[in-house]
């Protein structure tokens, strides 16, 4: 695979753009933004896992029923859940799509993001159409990533080409997520497109694939989201032959996605809410995949841990704290930690049992902005990697004065 620039617009076929319509207060920020293809796509989404899921979703999961879109429409700033006529406003989104572009409303994907609990008033998307869809254009996918983005600090976007049996592919996306991370989807957006030719069928079979080891392995502050949604559009205009059923250009195409999901899944965070650091949690030797992935999230998530990391702090009796509550069978005895990084690695627990290690040289390594985790259980051959970020001080700002 092959980086190429684009984003969401890397695959052929597809447009994007992105506008301040007037949700959001601050004037400097897009809040709105639009991604059309010229084609009929095949499509599949996974949602959030949380009971009270935002109005748009309902409103996706209908109109995507068939396995078929060609637009999504998203805005940041207002969540539009719980709200009493939330399902009316993300309907009205996809009609004010057909109205100005002729794509039909039940071919579009809606999605919010932003404050729960608040009306969103469809007002400003509405004066806002004219100029979102004029300016829609094959190099708009920077704008699209920006509009969609709340308490984000950097843009997240990929673009990749790679070959399907000989063809010449696409894949791009961009995605949105910082602060209410957590296992089982986040806040967290993902809009991917493909000129990848393949049935929705067997795009849903290798989304719901690819999604547990990527953006399912994120935590950043332990909560769920209501509206976490990863949608992939499929235009087929690379022109390979059709993927039908399961077969090795099936499996290039998924190793293909979980690149891209992947290097998503650690931007998301990396920028994690006022953090300074990216986690890498990495499982070895594990009995089983089950095992493996409830390992590395419990630690990540671990809020004592992610606060020891902040300080650089080698506590690692918190990272035994984490593996040991963890809600599977296995023999602590027999597991190893070190810590790395780009400053080195060092071994601080052998057998369950902790070992002398030099706390100056452990400060180091754990003082750059990217730190891995390394846990060997020494019990099977499963392995498994859950992204997170330290917890700060800023953390706790950006979140007290979140909606005010």
């Amino acid at each position: 695979m092959k980086r190429i620039s684009g984003g969401v617009c890397a695959s052929k076929g597809f447009k994007a753009n992105g506008v301040h319509c007037g949700i959001r207060k601050n004037r400097e920020k897009p809040d709105l933004a639009l991604i059309v293809s010229d084609v009929e796509c095949a499509v599949a989404s996974v949602y959030t896992q949380n009971k009270v899921k935002g109005a748009p979703i309902l409103v996706t999961k209908r109109n995507i029923a068939d396995g078929k879109a060609r637009a999504i429409i998203c805005n940041s700033g207002n969540a539009n859940t719980c709200n009493a006529d939330g399902e009316e406003k993300a309907t009205q989104m996809c009609k004010l799509v057909e109205q100005h572009t002729g794509i039909s409303a039940s071919d579009v994907v809606v999605a919010s993001t932003g404050v729960i609990g608040q009306t969103l008033d469809i007002k400003p998307i509405e004066d806002a159409m004219p100029k979102l869809v004029e300016g829609l254009n094959e190099r708009g996918g920077h704008k699209a990533g920006r509009a969609i983005m709340t308490t984000d600090t950097v843009l997240k976007e990929r673009g990749y080409v790679v070959k399907l049996g000989g063809v010449e592919c696409h894949i791009g996306g961009i995605a949105k997520g910082s602060g209410m991370i957590h296992p089982n989807m986040a806040t967290m957006l993902c809009f991917i497109t493909t000129d990848i030719n393949i049935t929705s069928q067997m795009l849903n079979m290798a989304l719901h694939k690819v999604v547990k080891d990527t953006f399912n392995m994120v935590s950043v502050d332990g909560d769920t989201s209501t509206n976490d949604m990863v949608t992939v559009m499929a235009s087929g205009l690379a022109g390979n032959e059709l993927i039908s059923e399961k077969g090795p250009i099936f499996n290039q195409f998924c190793v293909a996605l979980r690149k891209i999901m992947r290097e998503m899944s650690k931007d998301i965070a990396k920028d994690g809410e006022g953090a300074t650091k990216l986690i890498e949690c990495r499982v070895t030797k594990a009995k089983g995949g089950r095992m493996a992935r409830a390992i590395a999230k419990s630690v990540v998530t671990s809020s004592l841990v992610k606060s020891a990391l902040f300080a650089a702090d080698a506590n690692w009796g918190r990272i035994l704290c984490a593996i040991g509550y963890t809600d599977e069978k296995f023999d602590i005895t027999k597991i190893d930690v070190d810590l790395k990084s780009r400053m080195g690695t060092i071994a601080v627990c052998r057998k369950g049992v902790g070992v002398e290690f030099d706390e100056t040289a452990a400060h180091l390594i754990l003082g750059e902005d990217e730190v891995m985790i390394l846990i060997n259980c020494n019990q099977g051959g499963a392995r498994a990697v859950a992204w997170g970020c330290d917890l700060t001080y800023e953390y706790v700002r950006i979140n007290a004065d979140y909606r005010t």
